[in-house]
């Protein structure tokens, strides 16, 4: 006999114990992006496998190592997306979003990537992605970051995380610090790990974001992308630093901060904790304003950032401090006898009609009285309503709080009023 199926490694199922904090966390980010002005795009997980390696860069990781790619059946190459932001230019593109038109934009969804699953990374994993277009001065990077914060501070994690900030400079900047580093590191070659050896000549800027503790010494004698950012770069870099400052929000400038997507340049953030290990950027974003150019649009500023949702729900569940509404039942409806199971549905959808928002779970499958209120109390419901034979004869029903308090008993046609003035909590 085969055994049980269980899920592919890396591709988690999230268990009801652990849905109230997603949703939370969606309640949250929706208020504050509304409140900033931005706007939701929804976007498939398929796409071209060309748009990746247009936008990411052939020799990045996440193209040669990481994407689920295949063939469909009319021999079109296609992957899951590993990240957000090339979806949402494409479809700003091809729906005429873009061009000489200011967008605030976001989404939300699964990821895929076939890494090494770990705590804080999964092979599927869900991002809250936010995209600007249009707006090429430092204060939408400084709304960004502002945004990304009030998210993080609204759901309590402010005191845990810090802002890591950085620019990259421009694209002709960038290229000649490629240069630097290629000749910087090529000297030292033999200090070199296999991976950064492979990046040397492809990707050198992720050599600075190596965890190798052997190579640290090493990157930090490396030269600095601030020593050689253009004068516009420079500029727009301390005007930014200049808004975060008059916003009051703290800020660590690393000068090693690097994104691992090709696309990036001038502003690159992160928020950080120490609180998830290895993985422990719960934020990420910066700007990326040759991409629209890049996939085929008119040439477009563009800045975003993306948030890791598993790992913010990680952070949650481990800070006792964050309450979260559970998932469970205000009211469990136990109904004893036959009579009193067909009245119990009606009265059931009665209630829910009358008192919307109302959490309300019937007893269903049967069970006598007793069995029926351990079900009510382990349902974590705060009351339960009782219709039995007597009740039905008395049109009436039985109120009993299950956390402290006196039961009574109330005519049905008042029950809808007397719950009214129950104080529920969340």
């Amino acid at each position: 006999m085969s055994g049980n199926i269980q899920a592919v490694r890396g591709m988690n199922d999230i268990l009801p114990e652990e849905t109230p904090y997603w949703r939370y966390l969606q309640r949250v980010w929706e208020e504050v992006l509304a409140s900033y002005g931005y706007r939701e795009i929804r976007l498939p997980i398929l796409e071209k496998t060309e748009l990746f390696k247009r936008s990411i860069g052939e020799v990045t990781d996440i193209v040669e190592k990481e994407m689920y790619t295949f063939i469909d059946r009319n021999g079109d190459s296609l992957t899951l997306r590993p990240e957000g932001t090339a979806g949402c230019v494409r479809a700003g593109i091809e729906h005429g979003l873009l061009y000489n038109q200011i967008q605030r934009l976001w989404y939300q969804g699964p990821m895929f990537r076939h890494e090494r699953p770990q705590k804080g990374r999964y092979r599927q994993f869900h991002q809250l992605g936010v995209e600007t277009f249009g707006m090429a001065g430092p204060d939408i990077d400084a709304e960004l970051i502002l945004l990304s914060a009030r998210i993080l501070e609204r759901i309590g994690l402010a005191d845990e995380i810090v802002l890591q900030i950085n620019s990259l400079g421009s694209a002709e900047s960038r290229t000649r610090y490629r240069e630097l580093l290629v000749d910087y590191f090529s000297r030292h070659i033999d200090q070199l790990d296999e991976d950064s050896r492979r990046r040397l000549h492809t990707n050198p800027l992720r050599i600075l974001d190596s965890k190798n503790p052997r190579m640290q010494g090493l990157i930090e004698e490396a030269p600095r992308m601030s020593e050689h950012l253009d004068d516009a770069s420079k500029e727009h870099f301390e005007r930014l630093l200049a808004y975060l400052y008059e916003a009051g929000i703290g800020y660590q400038v690393n000068p090693r901060l690097v994104r691992g997507l090709d696309y990036y340049n001038r502003t690159v953030f992160e928020w950080v904790t120490d609180r998830l290990g290895a993985q422990g950027t719960v934020c990420a974003g910066g700007r990326f304003d040759s991409l629209v150019g890049q996939l085929g649009g008119k040439p477009t500023p563009a800045a975003g950032f993306a948030m890791g949702i598993e790992r913010l729900v990680a952070l949650l569940m481990e800070d006792e401090k964050i309450a979260v509404p559970a998932d469970r039942p205000q009211i469990y409806l136990v109904v004893v006898g036959e009579g009193a199971e067909r009245a119990g549905m009606t009265i059931a959808e009665r209630l829910r009609r009358a008192l919307p928002g109302l959490r309300l779970q019937l007893n269903c499958g049967g069970g006598s009285f007793k069995s029926q209120l351990k079900r009510a109390d382990r349902s974590g419901a705060e009351m339960a309503l009782i219709l039995g034979e007597d009740e039905l004869v008395q049109e009436s029903i039985t109120i009993k709080p299950l956390r402290g308090g006196e039961q009574r008993r109330v005519v049905l046609d008042q029950l809808e009023s007397c719950l009214m003035d129950f104080q529920f909590k969340e």
